[in-house]
C-alpha cells in the first residue's frame, strides 16, 4: 500500500519538480532520506526535505503529501505529528510554513483580487468557476470585503488541465478565458454567475496555479488559505471566515 501511495504522488502527471541528484551541500542524512524515497519510487517528485521537530527524522513534502523519514532512511511515518506538551499539530505547522513560502512567490498580477481599501486580512482562495460552493462563496464577496477581508483568487480547475485524451478540459479553457479577459474581475464574476466567458487565450498562469495547488495539498474547491499558510477550509460565510482569521490564521 505504501508503495502504491507514493507511486500515486509521482506518476499521476501532477509531479511538479524533477528529482535531481543532491548537490554537494546536501547533508548525509538528507541524502539518505532522498535515496530512501527514490528507492521506493524512482520518479518521485520531492519538493522539500528539512529536519523535523521529532529528533532523528526529516519532514518530506512530495506532490501534495507530507511524511516523515528517519535520518538513516529506514523508516517512514505518514500521519499527523502532535506535540503533546504544547498540544499542537506539528504537521499542520509544517504545511502552513511551506504554503506561506510558496504562495509568496505568486505575483498579484497572476491573481484575481477583490479587496477593500484597507484590508485587515488577506486570504488566498483556490477556485473553480463552475463549482457550486465556489459560486456561493463569491456571491458574498462584497460582505467579505465589508468585513475587512481581501480575497485573492488563484485558478484551480477541478477537472484538471487535460483529460484522458490529452485535450484541455472545458473548465480549464473557461478559466484561461477569464484570466485573459480585458476586465478579469468582471469576467470572473460573470463566470461565477453561470455565464460562459468569451473564448480567448493569452500567456496565463492557470496551468501553473493548478499545479501549485496540487503541490500545496489542495484537493477541492474552494480551498481557503490564510496569510500564515494555514488551511481555513472550504466554503464558509463571511462571519465564519472572519472569526477563523481572528482566532487562528
Amino acid at each position: 500500500m505504501l508503495k502504491k501511495w507514493l507511486l500515486a504522488l509521482c506518476v499521476s502527471g501532477l509531479a511538479l519538480n524533477a528529482c535531481a541528484a543532491p548537490d554537494a551541500a546536501t547533508s548525509a542524512p538528507e541524502a539518505a532520506v532522498r535515496k530512501a524515497v527514490l528507492g521506493l519510487v524512482p520518479n518521485a517528485s520531492i519538493d522539500s526535505i528539512q529536519p523535523a521537530p521529532m529528533q532523528g527524522f526529516y519532514q518530506v513534502i512530495a506532490s501534495g503529501h507530507l511524511v516523515y523519514v528517519s535520518s538513516d532512511g529506514k523508516y517512514m511515518l505518514n500521519g499527523a505529528l502532535i506535540d503533546l506538551a504544547k498540544k499542537k499539530n506539528i504537521t499542520d505547522d509544517g504545511w502552513a510554513s511551506y504554503r506561506k513560502a510558496e504562495l509568496a512567490k505568486v505575483p498579484e498580477a497572476d491573481r484575481i483580487v477583490f479587496s477593500p481599501a484597507n484590508p485587515r486580512y488577506h486570504v488566498t482562495v483556490f477556485t473553480d468557476v463552475n463549482c457550486a460552493y465556489c459560486r456561493q462563496l463569491h456571491e458574498h464577496i462584497a460582505d467579505f470585503n465589508k468585513a475587512g477581508i481581501a480575497v485573492e483568487y488563484i485558478a484551480w480547475p477541478r477537472e484538471g488541465v487535460t483529460n484522458e485524451a490529452g485535450r484541455t478540459t472545458q473548465t480549464y479553457n473557461e478559466m484561461v478565458s477569464v484570466w485573459c479577459a480585458a476586465d478579469r474581475k468582471a469576467a470572473f464574476t460573470a463566470a461565477k454567475q453561470g455565464k460562459t466567458p468569451k473564448a480567448t487565450n493569452c500567456p496565463n498562469p492557470v496551468k501553473d496555479e493548478f499545479e501549485l495547488g496540487v503541490k500545496l495539498g489542495v484537493t477541492g474547491t474552494p480551498t481557503i488559505i490564510a496569510q500564515d499558510g494555514s488551511m481555513v477550509g472550504g466554503y464558509v460565510t463571511p462571519d465564519e471566515l472572519l472569526q477563523a482569521l481572528k482566532t487562528g490564521g
